[in-house]
């Protein structure tokens, strides 16, 4: 039996935002809207069947996004760490 630690367990994405990403892809398939309805979690997105954690992550996502772009938070890090 093997038993995995919660450092033991890694991302294969290793990109800036991946574990935001992640947080995000998993609430959506969570989400009624993709178990019982059985639409893809772009659908459920579009038109607003998830939950508020998932709208908040979505949230994060794309500021952590902008801020890979943003050249005053060059030196101060990406959000979402």
């Amino acid at each position: 039996m093997v038993v995995y630690g919660p450092d033991d367990v890694k991302l294969a994405d290793t990109t800036a935002c991946a574990n935001i990403r992640a947080d995000l892809k998993l609430c959506l398939l969570q989400s009624s809207c993709c178990r019982e309805e059985k639409r893809t979690p772009k659908e459920c997105l579009k038109d607003g069947f998830v939950p508020d954690e998932c709208l908040r992550l979505r949230q994060s996502f794309f500021e952590c996004k902008r801020s890979l772009i943003d050249n005053r938070r060059r030196f101060r890090g990406h959000r979402g760490y």
